[in-house]
């Protein structure tokens, strides 16, 4: 395990093999995730453009409060690694982190429950509203799931058990796209039942994922045998969790806002600068995973240094996941370059929007890239529970790329814009690096010191 194994990995090689093999099961759940998204956006587009339409607007507000939720759940991991064989102290992490759990995912599912008003204010036309139904209230529930499941899995990781969460969401990704088959379009003589039935197998797959997780970690590891319910709620405990988990959130709320306002921006270019932008998108946002999943493989061993106050093993972890990031995103990259005609050809019929996305395709590989320096050293600051310093940066570069997106875009076109984030990233990058370094330098000095439960 990761987490009994992080004060023993000394050896270069050791350190970036533990990585690779917590990463590894990861990434292919967040591959798996992806792809059965996909199964729903196909199913719903073929059954009605309307109810496609509400859909996206109601998949607008969940994303980001999904990823909110697991980001602020991240924050329970370096808590946890510590305490890997210590059941009598975990004990208390586990239950604090399912109040954190049940308070942020109860925030998210309020705002995804108010999809309609949402819709409504934001001028979304009233056809698509009238096809929403009870869908917005079905993935309320499932973002309330995600957040228990989410609970349970970063005490997973963060105790080296990847394999354990990559079955949980593979038999709920599976569960997904079964369900979503079956009960979206209405195969042969069967019933369609359109967003409501995508609702149902996105809250049956949460719901599965989130048990399999959860017992998952009161079976199979240190737990084994102890009751996990959360029980009256340590303030103290919540309280400390969630010092290190909001931040994460508010990151991730930043970083979805502004990418929203550089699609507004692409948007006001042409039609044609949209659609490249949104597949530009689209390809990071699959390619990223990858540093994703190293850097919350990351976060245990730094955790662990961290106890011990090991400066050196802390910053040897986090350059062995950033080399090893880099070298997945870039050979990743790399290949869509290569097979650039290719991959414009997946996304669009349109030669011309074809072209556009192949030259846009080094810009793309650029942001990847320097989103990934800038991602595990970020995973680097949780596993030492200093979140505010990556909530900073993102906040300063992300919102500077917000306000100059409108006039980057109308003066340099589409790689202005992506220039622009990437020089955001490296910006990022930059900042948490020096965040890093300073305070993963232990003295005498508490200043300097991981705050402790």
């Amino acid at each position: 395990m990761i987490g009994k194994g992080s004060g023993r990995a000394g050896g270069r090689g050791s350190t970036w093999r533990a990585i690779a093999a917590a990463a590894f099961p990861l990434y292919l759940t967040m591959i798996a995730a992806s792809a059965g998204a996909l199964v729903d956006t196909a199913l719903l587009g073929n059954h009605a453009t309307t109810v496609l339409a509400a859909f996206a607007v109601t998949m607008a507000v969940f994303s980001p409060a999904a990823a909110m939720v697991a980001g602020a759940l991240r924050g329970v991991m370096p808590f946890v690694a510590p305490r890997s064989d210590d059941p009598d102290g975990l004990l208390p992490v586990v239950r604090g982190g399912m109040w954190l759990a049940i308070t942020v995912g109860a925030v998210a599912a309020a705002a995804v429950a108010s999809v309609p008003v949402i819709g409504r204010v934001a001028g979304v036309p009233g056809a698509a509203l009238d096809e929403l139904g009870v869908f917005p209230l079905l993935l309320a529930g499932s973002v309330l799931a995600v957040a228990v499941g989410s609970s349970a899995t970063s005490v997973l990781v963060a105790l080296g058990h990847s394999k354990l969460v990559m079955r949980a969401g593979l038999l709920g990704t599976a569960a997904s796209a079964a369900l979503s088959i079956l009960l979206v379009g209405g195969p042969g003589p069967l019933p369609g039942y359109g967003l409501a039935g995508a609702g149902v197998a996105m809250l049956a797959s949460s719901v599965i994922s989130a048990c399999v997780s959860q017992v998952a970690l009161g079976r199979s590891t240190v737990l084994a045998g102890r009751s996990l319910w959360p029980g009256r709620p340590d303030v103290r405990q919540v309280w400390q969790l969630g010092a290190v988990g909001i931040p994460l959130a508010g990151t991730v709320l930043v970083k979805f806002a502004v990418l929203g306002v550089l699609t507004f921006a692409a948007a006001r270019i042409g039609t044609d600068s949209a659609a490249v932008h949104s597949v530009g998108i689209s390809l990071v946002n699959l390619v990223f995973t990858a540093a994703v999943a190293v850097g919350q493989a990351t976060v245990p061993l730094v955790a662990g240094y961290a106890h011990k106050r090991d400066s050196v093993s802390i910053r040897r972890s986090v350059r062995e996941g950033t080399w090893l990031a880099l070298a997945v995103v870039g050979l990743i990259v790399a290949a869509l370059i290569a097979l650039g005609p290719w991959v414009g050809a997946l996304f669009t019929g349109d030669a011309v929007v074809r072209g556009q996305v192949t030259d846009l395709l080094p810009l793309v590989a650029a942001v990847v890239v320097t989103d990934a320096l800038q991602a595990v050293v970020g995973f680097g600051l949780i596993g030492l529970k200093r979140t505010v310093p990556s909530f900073v940066s993102t906040f300063i570069a992300y919102g500077a790329l917000a306000a100059l997106a409108a006039p980057v875009a109308a003066a340099g076109g589409l790689a202005a814009l992506w220039t622009a984030l990437t020089l955001a990233n490296i910006i990022q990058a930059a900042a948490k690096a020096y965040s890093f370094h300073r305070h993963s330098t232990f003295t005498g000095n508490r200043e300097h010191a991981p705050a402790t439960p």
